[in-house]
């Protein structure tokens, strides 16, 4: 047998069917592509844990959330479908929403808890709650929630034994279904600076003693709970670890201020980069680092507040990539992907094959040896070979597609991406916007076809649309595009 066939075959059959490793998924929220030192050798932060995670597993070059905001690339990672499938066509949810995933839609909660595993959910949910009312002719507010009675759909009904979060509307810890301690405190964050609280933290009803700045040292202490009591079960477990950070509000706390050189969110991203030194630790202690997969992800790329950041303080939370969160550009959506898993994953190993978060669910579908429904997971692709090899051969994925907060649309395919509007461009106007230094900085061309064409080879910060030349890549992409809206799905299923 050759050499290289052997290799394969081996390192295969490590992930093959049967193997039921714990995983750990840790999905960070507005964290940019080159907030991490792994992958911007020119940040401002410290992130050691982060940076170890890499060199002991593999970093993903390529990867993207299905969109460029949080509530539908939540959904995305946790069905393996795209959002704009379902009745959230733009922008997120509101606190007040109700459920966006189904009842009969299989989650990756739900898969792995049929093969035994434990299950946890950590931190932010962002997918809609359903609460009882006190009264039902009103909507589900603050004030007309019955907090007495537990949730009647969240993360329990969607695959998770054991969850702890927020109680939206209002904020307030919650676990399992039930609140802690009532939202019933008025507070008023007016007077921060707007880049660190933003419009929708700044005012509103907490439970008493609620602090913003313990939400990520809580969740950390939960999940880092979960793990040791999981282990200690001797089943294996899955625990999706969801901070509400990096995001507004940017609360480091004491010990992690000034531990930056790119302000309070460098500062911030520091103390998440502690909080997964916890968790890994916490799997060490357990003696279970062998037989654990984790990956580590963001929801979309940095807050519009990151061009402010680089004139500063000389820091690109998007790194060389252009956009923010929201956009369609890249920035908006590529984002930091580690993977580790000891023995299976190899050590240092850099993958260039182009992934979406999407694909977790079918990529651990294939590790557990779980057969997919045809009517489940419509948009993820198995990315297991790159996950083990990080030298496949050949593109797994036919084309992505890409989603921004204004429900505008991009498809990529092999070195190209179509943006399906005359601009990536999703935020709203005035400071949102990108800003004319930036452009002038980068040598932009200006908007003046219907849509744009980038070459990412060739023009990774995309200055260059190439759409007038090339007319019939336009066309072919945009039929590719329609089909995977018209069919319902972007993967075959056997």
């Amino acid at each position: 047998m050759p050499i290289l066939l052997a290799a394969l075959l081996t390192v295969l059959s490590a992930g093959a069917a049967g193997s039921t490793p714990n995983v750990l998924v840790i999905l960070t929220d507005d964290l940019g592509f080159g907030d991490i030192g792994a992958y911007n050798p020119d940040s401002k932060i410290a992130t050691p844990n982060l940076d170890g995670l890499a060199s002991k597993g593999v970093r993903f070059t390529d990867a993207h959330a299905p969109d460029g905001v949080c509530t539908p690339t939540r959904y995305g990672l946790l069905t393996g479908r795209y959002a704009w499938r379902t009745r959230l066509k733009r922008g997120v949810l509101n606190d007040s929403s109700t459920p966006l995933i189904a009842q009969e839609r299989l989650t990756l909660a739900d898969m792995l808890r049929e093969k035994g595993y434990r299950t946890g959910a950590v931190g932010k949910w962002h997918l809609g709650y359903q609460w009882s009312l006190l009264d039902d002719s009103k909507g589900q507010t603050v004030e007309n929630v019955d907090w007495s009675k537990p949730l009647v759909d969240g993360p329990a009904q969607h695959g998770f034994s054991y969850s702890f979060g927020l109680a939206k509307p209002g904020w307030a810890f919650m676990e399992g279904g039930h609140v802690l301690a009532r939202p019933i405190q008025p507070f008023d964050l007016t007077h921060l600076p707007a880049y660190l609280m933003g419009p929708n933290n700044n005012k509103g009803t907490k439970a008493p003693g609620f602090e913003f700045e313990r939400m990520l040292p809580r969740f950390t202490e939960e999940a880092v709970g979960f793990i040791a009591m999981s282990a200690g079960e001797g089943t294996p477990w899955f625990l999706y670890f969801a901070p509400l950070a990096p995001h507004r509000p940017v609360v480091p706390n004491k010990d992690f201020q000034g531990s930056s050189s790119a302000g309070p969110y460098g500062d911030f991203v520091a103390e998440v980069d502690w909080a997964v030194g916890e968790l890994l630790a916490a799997i060490d202690a357990a003696g279970q680092t062998e037989d654990t997969l984790v990956i580590f992800t963001s929801d979309n790329g940095p807050e519009t507040d990151a061009y402010r950041r680089m004139l500063e303080y000389r820091h690109a939370s998007m790194g060389p990539l252009r956009g923010v969160k929201r956009d369609l550009w890249e920035g908006g959506h590529r984002v930091p992907f580690l993977a580790r898993w000891p023995g299976r994953v190899p050590a240092g190993s850099v993958q260039d094959e182009v992934l979406c978060l999407t694909d977790i669910m079918a990529t651990v579908a294939a590790i557990v040896d779980f057969p997919l429904p045809q009517d489940a997971a419509e948009d993820s692709y198995d990315m297991s070979e790159a996950l083990f090899l990080a030298d496949a051969d050949s593109p797994i994925r036919e084309a992505t597609v890409h989603h921004g907060s204004r429900g505008w649309f991009a498809i990529r395919q092999g070195d190209w991406v179509l943006i399906d509007h005359p601009t990536g461009d999703s935020n709203s106007a005035g400071p949102n916007r990108e800003p004319a230094w930036f452009r002038t900085e980068r040598q932009v061309s200006a908007h003046d076809q219907p849509v744009e064409l980038f070459n990412l080879r060739n023009d990774p910060a995309q200055t260059t649309n190439l759409a007038a030349s090339n007319r019939e890549r336009v066309r072919s992409m945009q039929r590719l595009l329609r089909r995977y809206q018209r069919e319902g799905r972007s993967v075959a299923r056997d």
